[in-house]
């Protein structure tokens, strides 16, 4: 399986081919996806101050509670998610991380 990037999908997001997307060294917050899909798995490579979150979003503006999926834990590591979104994925890292995420 080879991996190429694809600006088609999103500036950022890496193909592998098989449906599944990465987004590679996120530091501030990032709509990795504007319509609906599955957030995969979050890996943490820099630790942060306090925790990230996972919004069921389109854009940056307008997360919060109300569309909060997931908190991202502030320690480096990999956490799996596998869950539904219906209007898009928005992830921010934790304050001062750094995180990649797959995606489909």
């Amino acid at each position: 399986m080879a991996i190429t990037q694809n600006p088609t999908i999103q500036n950022g997001a890496v193909s592998t081919g098989n449906g599944t997307h990465s987004f590679l060294n996120i530091t501030a917050t990032t709509a990795i996806k504007s319509t609906s899909g599955r957030i995969c798995v979050v890996n943490v490579i820099v630790a942060g101050s306090a925790n990230g979150g996972i919004y069921d979003h389109a854009t940056t503006s307008g997360t919060g509670v109300s569309n909060a999926v997931a908190v991202i834990p502030e320690a480096i590591g990999t956490y799996v998610f596998d869950f539904p979104c219906a209007t898009g994925i928005v992830v921010t890292p934790p304050t001062g991380g750094t995180i990649s995420v797959s995606y489909n």
